[in-house]
């Protein structure tokens, strides 16, 4: 795969390259044109590479270039999996085929885990997870008390902490999701599930015949 370019500021989706990023994720290769123009929208919003920077994905979230919160910077760092400031197409749909509803849920509960661990150390530690649940109830303009801040801390610490080192690993994690399935309510995006249905205009004009492809 290294020889595909994924830097794609071309007007058309490489099919090659199409046929391959349906494999590694829930997409079609349909669907995937449907979000390569998704992708071009919000890569040209600001700084027009064909690339999307910090400030387009925050545009593209919030209306706002400029929104500062710790949930926003974090979703992107995961989207960025070169860790380079920018989000390639590649890394675009790989990130996002998470979120699509026929995803296993062994991977939205490991995108959940390193969206609350921080500093990436295997572990979520009690900062990280008070300092994300601020930033979510920032992000949904939710104001609530210190007090009912720490409360959903110690009450998810008692629940998911089974080893009671203050701390919670991967097995922990997917323990806790398992029993609190809430938690992953978020994690699915049901409107992936059919793209070309949800944005028919972007696929008139397919090449793709995906009658002789297997995923």
């Amino acid at each position: 795969m290294g020889c595909v370019n994924t830097k794609h500021s071309k007007s058309a989706l490489d099919l090659k390259y199409s046929v391959i990023l349906a494999s590694e994720t829930s997409f079609t290769v349909n669907e995937l044109e449907a979000l390569y123009e998704l992708f071009k929208k919000v890569s040209h919003s600001i700084i027009k590479d064909g690339l999307i920077h910090k400030e387009e994905f925050l545009l593209a979230l919030f209306r706002n270039s400029k929104k500062k919160n710790l949930f926003a910077d974090r979703v992107f760092d995961l989207f960025d999996e070169k860790h380079n400031g920018v989000i390639e197409f590649g890394e675009f749909v790989r990130s996002l085929s998470v979120f699509h509803p026929d995803a296993s849920e062994e991977e939205k509960i490991s995108f959940a885990f390193r969206l609350y661990d921080l500093r990436q150390t295997g572990f979520i530690e009690r900062d990280e997870l008070k300092n994300m649940v601020m930033a979510l109830f920032d992000e949904s303009e939710l104001n609530l008390t210190e007090d009912a801040i720490e409360s959903i801390v110690n009450a998810t610490f008692e629940h998911a902490d089974l080893k009671g080192d203050g701390k919670i690993d991967t097995e922990e994690w997917k323990e806790f999701t398992k029993n609190s399935p809430y938690l992953l309510r978020n994690m699915t995006l049901p409107y992936l599930k059919d793209l070309t249905m949800t944005f028919p205009s972007f696929v008139m004009n397919t090449e793709a015949d995906e009658s002789n492809m297997t995923k």
